[in-house]
């Protein structure tokens, strides 16, 4: 946690990644982060994985660094309350986060009726408000058809939400910027950040698009080959899969004298009548003709005795694991890098908790804040943005409409 976005109030009512990811991100970064949750939790309350209690490991993940506020959603008195929490007034508030439809009870039209410097970052699936998923919107972009082997035509799906990922993190620069420009008196205003919309300006950004269209047409099925370098995955002695990049001068130099193959890469640039070392293009157009050399060279030594070599020659590499390998690994998920630490998550389970991904040079870094119990936090958010009495929330509880903590 750090105190960067300290005074800021962003409310926030989303589910699934994007959405509560960029509230995430706000709130690690100091801001205080109020979700509005429905009664029994929004849909992605019980998502998968599920600790064995039946707490899901997901909504404690993305949830972090916020606080909890049950309001019934079905009703319209639980609407306009909602509604009256996101326009709540005050220079630092009004910053209203969600991935509800555009037209409804969460509109901007409505929520500037009531604050007219109303800040509302929506994150939608696409621009004209159709439904969509991260996976939908890889399948149409074409990247599944990109991955996976030559001989297997089927789409491969990732199984990282990149686009939501990305998504969540856009819409919180989009909410940074924005509040900086009202309070430079520019107003307020609706930002909308599709998914579809993401994933478009990214490929074209990194020249997919221009390829398709004026490059040379689509992508080929590539396996585990870097486009444009020299990357593979390559078996040692022992059976272990280790990859390997060389995209710089120095990497491939290195790699080159790290496996012994001076000799035969040279002879192999005579041959050709190439350098390899003078651009990755001309490593990338050869591969087929240096992968022998390379698979040679792996099969005739095992991991242990390949990477103190590589590791002296500045050699870009990584063996595979598992995630279940990986967890273990303190320097990357435990105690050995500082932006994990511990907190009481609602599950009550022991495990590394994330804080801020960035490391400010300088700042304190706080332990992570844990997620909300639902509705933990909801009689203290309506005393202080609503400036509720004891009385008018005790009603509000009488009458069904909020709710505190289970």
């Amino acid at each position: 946690m750090y105190d960067l976005l300290t005074g800021l109030t962003v409310v926030e009512a989303a589910a699934f990644i994007a959405g509560p990811s960029c509230g995430l991100y706000l709130g690690q970064f100091g801001a205080e982060v109020i979700r509005i949750d429905q009664v029994g939790g929004g849909p992605d309350f019980r998502r998968w994985p599920l600790a064995a209690n039946g707490e899901s490991l997901y909504w404690e993940g993305l949830n972090k660094a916020k606080k909890s506020v049950v309001i019934d959603l079905a009703r319209p008195e639980g609407r306009e309350l909602a509604q009256r929490l996101a326009t709540a007034p005050g220079e630092d508030r009004g910053l209203f986060l969600t991935n509800f439809p555009a037209d409804g009870f969460l509109s901007y039209e409505r929520l500037k009726a009531l604050r007219e410097d109303v800040i509302c970052v929506r994150v939608m699936g696409w621009g004209d408000g159709r439904t969509a998923l991260d996976y939908t919107i890889n399948a149409t972009i074409g990247l599944p058809t990109m991955t996976g082997f030559p001989d297997d035509p089927r789409p491969v799906n990732h199984v990282l939400p990149a686009w939501d990922l990305l998504t969540g993190a856009y819409a919180a620069f989009s909410m940074v910027s924005a509040e900086r420009a009202r309070r430079a008196g520019k107003g307020g205003c609706e930002v909308r950040v599709p998914l579809s919309d993401i994933a478009a300006t990214a490929l074209a950004n990194m020249g997919y698009l221009a390829e398709a269209l004026v490059g040379e047409g689509a992508r080929p099925r590539l396996g585990n080959d870097v486009f444009g370098a020299f990357g593979r995955d390559f078996a040692t002695k022992g059976g272990r899969r280790l990859m390997l990049v060389a995209i710089t001068p120095r990497q491939w130099r290195g790699t080159v004298k790290a496996l012994g193959l001076e000799t035969a890469v040279a002879a192999l640039e005579a041959e050709l009548g190439v350098s390899f070392a003078a651009h990755e293009a001309v490593r990338y157009q050869h591969r087929h003709r240096l992968y022998p050399l390379f698979e040679a060279a792996f099969a005739q030594r095992t991991e242990a005795e390949l990477a103190p070599v590589f590791e002296a020659e500045g050699v870009c590499w990584s063996a595979y694991r598992t995630m279940a390998e990986a967890s273990a690994d303190t320097a990357l998920f435990g105690a050995a890098n500082r932006v994990f630490g511990a907190a009481a998550q609602p599950s009550g389970l022991d495990y590394p908790v994330p804080g801020p991904a960035a490391t400010v040079v300088g700042h304190f870094r706080d332990a992570p804040t844990p997620a909300p119990r639902l509705g933990a936090h909801t009689d203290e958010v309506l005393a202080e943005l609503l400036g509720m009495s004891s009385g008018e929330i005790g009603r509000l509880h009488d009458a069904g409409l909020v709710r505190g903590a289970a």
